[in-house]
């Protein structure tokens, strides 16, 4: 989580690539997607083939080595076609490969970073339970010693790439919670183990091709070296940091989306017509695309400012919260006029501000609901009025 060697040259020519390969191999493909349910095999090769399973994972285990600051520049132009491209490998770049990152031992990275950057494996972050979302303090996944092992036992629900994944982060509660010490460990638990059962992959309103479903953990052993870190204290700490810097690259991402919705309705605007006039020439319109872009220049400059103080260590608390609930809320907010500048026309379901209006929706529910955003930063600020 700091500062990479990276050249912004070398920076520019991914974006670009990542932009070319967005905008001309996925956006003609986002119907097939959506049909289908799926990412096509060939675009997933394209992707391994660009590094963007592993464009976050440092250089030193096989990755690009990209910091936030840089990550979120790829966040905004992934988000410009369907999320489940980037669903793909948001998982093993984000929340699941930076625990390794940040918290993992030198033989845990060597054992897994290598194959997580090349896309060889697909890491899903289980953390989720039908009684824990936004804050895992409510989970009741149990993990107890057995001789030198950790056996599991519990449920997870919503967990992206299950379906597909090798290796499952997983959160799990080693002891009541305490103060100061909520109990919670981390776990490497390869998805052939015994007693690991993943159900069916979920019927979702939206991210067509995206895959998410419940994993069950029943009985699962796992050796002591299994445990992230090397000790239990590292699980919720991890935990807290990826979901913040998970937080800033959904922000990242929703600007991505709220810009191709912007460009959509701009496009409509200006070559539809209605009683003989064309729409983008309607004071109204106007209006609606003036909001439209508002939003967007301000999700953007917010996104980068916060990603610039999360990799200098100056802010990774409330700024993250804050840029994830502005610009989730901005694109759901951008998402529902791009409809509105398409009249009926938005409402098919082939157009693609339909499917965006229903892709953006999730956003302000995963890695922290917006209601959940507003309390981390609310309390923040009292908190740190208070110690002065």
């Amino acid at each position: 989580m700091t500062h990479t060697d990276v050249s912004a040259a070398d920076v520019e020519l991914i974006r670009r690539q990542v932009r070319d390969f967005v905008r001309h191999d996925v956006v003609p493909r986002e119907l097939e997607i959506m049909n289908g349910d799926r990412i096509p095999d060939d675009l997933r090769a394209t992707a391994a083939a660009m590094g963007l399973f592993g464009y976050a994972i440092p250089a030193e285990w096989g990755g690009l080595g990209l910091d936030l600051a840089q990550d979120v520049e790829l966040a905004m132009e992934l988000g410009y076609t369907t999320l489940a491209l980037r669903s793909m490998f948001g998982t093993n770049n984000g929340i699941a490969g930076q625990v390794l990152v940040g918290f993992g031992t030198d033989e845990q990275r060597e054992a897994w970073l290598g194959r997580i950057a090349s896309g060889e494996v697909v890491a899903a972050f289980a953390l989720t339970e039908p009684g824990a979302g936004s804050n895992p303090a409510g989970l009741r996944t149990r993990a107890r010693r057995r001789g030198s092992d950790w056996v599991l036992d519990g449920q997870k629900q919503f967990i992206t790439n299950a379906t597909i994944a090798e290796l499952f982060v997983v959160f799990a509660r080693v002891a009541d919670p305490s103060p100061g010490d909520p109990g919670i460990a981390v776990f490497l638990v390869p998805a052939d183990a015994a007693g690991v059962t993943v159900g069916p992959k979920d019927v979702k309103m939206g991210q067509e091709g995206s895959s998410t479903a419940a994993v069950t953990f029943q009985g699962v052993a796992v050796p002591a070296d299994a445990l992230v870190g090397g000790e239990v204290a590292r699980g919720y700490r991890a935990a807290m940091s990826s979901l913040a810097r998970g937080r800033v690259h959904i922000a990242a991402l929703a600007v991505g989306t709220a810009q191709r919705a912007l460009d959509e309705s701009v496009a409509h605007a200006a070559q539809s017509t209605q009683g003989g006039a064309r729409i983008g020439d309607f004071q109204l319109v106007q209006a609606m695309l003036a909001d439209q872009q508002t939003g967007v220049l301000a999700g953007r400059a917010m996104v980068r400012e916060t990603a610039r103080s999360f990799v200098s260590g100056e802010d990774r608390r409330i700024a993250p919260s804050a840029a994830k609930l502005f610009c989730t809320e901005m694109v759901g907010r951008v998402a529902d006029l791009a409809v509105q500048v398409h009249g009926g026309a938005g409402y098919m379901r082939e157009v693609a501000v339909e499917r965006i209006y229903r892709d953006v929706r999730l956003l302000r529910l995963y890695e922290g609901t917006s209601e959940i955003q507003r309390l981390i930063v609310g309390g923040a600020l009292v908190r740190a009025a208070g110690v002065r």
